[in-house]
């Protein structure tokens, strides 16, 4: 069956990445003149709203939500799965209303106009450096005490086999949430994996459809003061993969 899809996967990611490109140089010159300044920066998020829904629109992505629970007051830190490049294209258009940034890897800054985005407004982390790993959660910190929310995946990247298990979670994110004493979003996404597998798989699936996400109910502030770090990790974990494990059984240890 792979052999008779793969040549539609591969043109369909052609046609993504035209989209991606397009649509970056598009909103480029629009977005870059408000992240010079602190003051301006908040007003850049609106047009990553749009981008994201641009991004959806013209690649035929619609986002179902199989369950959407209210979100705390801001700022709060989303967690989310991690197994495609559409969990974040789709992001800003999901969650549009209280301005976030991204906490990621460093690796994206290689890419030319995305490093530009990503530096000034997002938060890179480099993992494999401790100093600048702390500094990336000191101005976390920063940006919060700021009023921006923070989406971080906390597998620290997409898992290389086995999609849709999850790996094991880092523990910055709960670390970052006990001390900020921030709410924390846990999101679920079941299957972007199999809308636009990693570029790198080149004949790896790749196709239009509904993106099914679960927006599950919020952890107070209270219940993140009263866990453990691990404690607080494992919730979160368990919370994450309920879904994916009632959908694929047979992932799951």
């Amino acid at each position: 069956m792979r052999i008779v899809t793969a040549p539609f996967s591969l043109l369909w990611k052609l046609h993504i990445a035209i989209v991606f490109l397009l649509t970056t140089i598009l909103f480029y010159p629009l977005i870059l003149p408000f992240l010079f300044s602190e003051k301006s920066k908040k007003h850049s998020f609106k047009f990553f709203v749009a981008w994201s829904w641009c991004v959806r629109i013209f690649c035929f992505y619609f986002v179902v939500k199989k369950l959407d629970n209210p979100l705390p007051k801001g700022p709060y830190i989303i967690i989310a799965n991690h197994m495609s490049y559409l969990d974040i294209f789709l992001m800003p258009s999901i969650f549009p209303k209280n301005r976030f940034l991204f906490l990621g890897k460093s690796e994206i800054l290689k890419y030319p106009l995305i490093k530009t985005y990503f530096k000034r407004l997002n938060i890179p982390l480099f993992r494999k450096n401790p100093i600048k790993s702390a500094k990336a959660l000191i101005r976390s910190k920063q940006e919060m005490k700021k009023g921006w929310s923070l989406i971080i995946f906390p597998e620290g990247s997409i898992p290389d086999v086995d999609l849709p298990k999850m790996i094991e979670f880092k523990e910055g994110a709960f670390q970052l949430a006990k001390s900020c004493r921030a709410p924390i979003v846990p999101v679920t996404f079941t299957n972007n994996h199999k809308l636009l597998s990693d570029p790198s798989h080149v004949f790896g699936p790749a196709r239009p459809g509904n993106s099914y996400v679960h927006v599950h109910p919020f952890i107070t502030v209270d219940e993140v003061k009263s866990l453990t770090k691990s404690e607080l990790k494992d919730k979160c974990f368990d919370l994450i993969k309920g879904p994916i494990a009632k959908q694929y059984p047979d992932l799951q240890d």
